[in-house]
This record gives C-alpha cells, structure tokens and sequence, in this order.
C-alpha cells in the first residue's frame, strides 16, 4: 500500500464518528478513501449529516504521528515475518471476514498470508484452565492442525496459549499452524507472558489486530476482537469456560455468523465446565476428539494419529487400583481415604507416583483429578 493510499485509510479510521460501520457505508457511496476525503462538502453533509461530514473535513491531529508510525513499523520488517496492513479493498483481504457483518476497515498482519487464506477452527476457553482443560486444548490443537486445519485463538493465557502450542506442535513445514487475533497495537504483546510464543506464531502463522499501533491492552478491546477469531474460521470449539466469559462471546459471534459451534464437556463439579455445558444445552456439537469436529465441519475427512509416546504407560497394581478410585473428577486426599480404606500417607506415595508418569494432576485447594487420555 502507498504512503498517500494508507495515509487516507488511517485518517478515515482515526475520524470521530466514523467507526467501522459508518466507515463502509461513506466508502459504498463515494469510494475509497481518498475519494471520500474529496468528495464535495455538500454531497457528504447530505450523506453523512453535518457533524461527520465536519469531522471528515478536518485531519485528525494524531494522523502524521500514526502514519509515521506505521510506516516504520512496516520498515523495521524483521526476517521471515512479513508485516502487512491489509484493508477492504485488498486482494489479499480475508474473504472470511468480509463476510460477516463488521468486517474491519483495516487490518494489521504479522506472518505469512497465504491466499486463499486456509481453512480454520478457532480454539477458545477459560485463561484460568484446570489442567486437564490446559491438555486438552494443546491435544486438540495439535491434532486439528495434523489434520489440516489452521488454529485460531486470541494468545491469551491459558487455553489460548495451549491451542496455539499444540497447534505450531501439530502444523506440517508448509501449513499456516495457528492464527493469533490480539486485543492490542502489534507493536506490542499482550500477554508479556507470551512474547517468545507470538514470536514463533510470527515465524509459523499470523498474528493479527484491527487496532493502531500503539494500542494498549484496553478490557473493551478483547470481546470485539472475538468477532474476528469467529469470522476467520469454520467453527468454534470451546474447550473450557465460565458461564460468563469471553469465549462464549466467540461461540455466539460464531451462531451470529451461522457456523458450528462445538463444546468439550468436564465435571458437574467445575466452574470451568459450566459455560460448556450452557452451550451444549443450547445445541453446540459434544466432542470429544478432534475426530468429531472433523466429521462436522469435513465428513470423512479423518484426523491423523496422535504422536506415538503422548499418552503415558497403562499403570498397574495398586496405582491402577487408585486411579479407579479417583474416577475423573477433581478428589480430595480425604475423600480416597474413605473410598479406599488406605491410609493417607501410603495414598500420598501413590499419588506423587501417578503425578511423576502423567495419570493424575495436582489441582488448587489440595484436589486431585486423573488425567482424561489415561
């Protein structure tokens, strides 16, 4: 994109009053940019009213400062991660997002676009998981992406970073391993957590921001960044979430869109399943391997075989014993003394052992809960 060319989408981004839906219904009338901002006085007051059309007279105060910006921004490209800003009009646009109904004026890409862009699944859940959620998202990242698909998530913490993980784990040499959609400028990472992760997106992905850069990690930002990670895929899978979280904001952005929402569902027992159990009573697809979400979203199409070695060695004796007991929700130390009758220092041996060989995690509040591959 030219200097004069980006210089005009900055400035109708950055005008009061002209967000992204007003932003499209001036450029359906007069063209792009540049031909809004020249476009008579009188036509757009009858248009747009007086007060947008003053405010599009005039060149915001911030537009050199972001221009500049932005262009050193695309400057300082380092090596094998390109950096774009894409918008409407771009060939290289996501046909996906254009699609829905608030598709972004402008986007900023960092990565590798590949057209037509792949085909997607967004991977969303709590950034609080147990750790079985935790396991789960980076199984079922890596498994969809084995089986062809592009991960999409928003690098938050938890779930997100699993997804991502397991996705850059699972992606061929030459496939588009995971998408990032953030909340924030990408001139920064947010979560500072994830910085080497968003680096490795970078190399093997895409992250990708509506937002200008320097945009800071506002609370508004992150729910309507959903839309996004949404529209960019074929579905949503939810692997853990509250009743009220941001992931179910994704999933209904996702009914919103018309695609298939799928939900992994957990114990009665955890607050971090009850959002998943909420959208299954509402009629999201149970999964309960990345083999159901395929047959979903590409009948026939099967996922390739986990990695031989992922799944701990079957126990025996008396820790096979234990982990009958346990069962597969969270369990006290207390509660497998009266299940079992054994005492409680020759069950905490028991457990440390299944802990150290993967069958059992250790949760807050000194809960247990066996691992759900075992």
């Amino acid at each position: 994109m030219e200097r004069e060319e980006l210089g005009s989408w900055l400035r109708l981004a950055l005008t009061p009053g002209a967000g992204n839906a007003a932003a499209r219904k001036l450029m359906a009338a007069f063209g792009p940019p540049c031909d809004v901002f020249s476009a008579p006085a009188a036509a757009l007051r009858e248009f747009a009213g007086p007060t947008l059309a003053a405010a599009l007279a005039q060149e915001p105060a911030e537009l050199p400062a972001q221009l500049r910006a932005t262009l050193e921004w695309l400057d300082a490209e380092q090596p094998g991660v390109p950096r774009r800003v894409l918008n409407l009009s771009d060939v290289d646009y996501p046909q996906a997002l254009l699609d829905t109904e608030d598709p972004p004026p402008i986007l900023y890409v960092m990565g590798h676009v590949q057209m037509p862009w792949p085909r997607a699944i967004a991977v969303v859940g709590s950034r609080n998981p147990t750790p079985q959620g935790q396991a789960n998202a980076r199984q079922f990242g890596r498994s969809l992406a084995q089986a062809g698909l592009t991960v999409v998530s928003g690098l938050a913490l938890g779930i997100d970073g699993a997804a991502h993980e397991g996705a850059l784990e699972g992606a061929g040499p030459q496939q588009l391993a995971t998408i990032a959609v953030v909340g924030t400028g990408l001139d920064s990472v947010y979560p500072r957590q994830h910085e080497a992760l968003a680096g490795r997106i970078a190399q093997r992905g895409l992250i990708v921001s509506e937002y200008p850069l320097g945009t800071a990690p506002l609370p508004a930002n992150f729910p309507r960044r959903n839309r996004i990670i949404a529209g960019l895929s074929q579905g949503t899978l939810v692997v853990e979430a509250a009743v009220r979280s941001g992931s179910l904001i994704t999933a209904r952005m996702a009914i919103e869109q018309g695609k298939d929402v799928f939900a992994i569902p957990g114990s009665i027992h955890s607050p971090q399943s009850r959002g998943c159990h909420e959208l299954l009573r509402q009629g999201a697809k149970l999964v309960e391997s990345a083999q159901d979400v395929l047959e979903e979203l590409h009948p026939g199409v099967a996922a390739r075989a986990e990695t031989a070695g992922t799944a701990p060695a079957p126990a025996t004796g008396a820790p096979a014993r234990l982990l009958q007991a346990l069962g597969f929700d969270p369990v006290s130390l207390d509660a497998l003394v009266a299940r079992t009758g054994t005492s409680a220092a020759e069950l905490q041996a028991l457990l440390l052992e299944l802990e150290l060989s993967g069958h059992v995690s250790r949760l807050p509040g000194g809960l247990f809960q066996r691992s759900a591959a075992v």
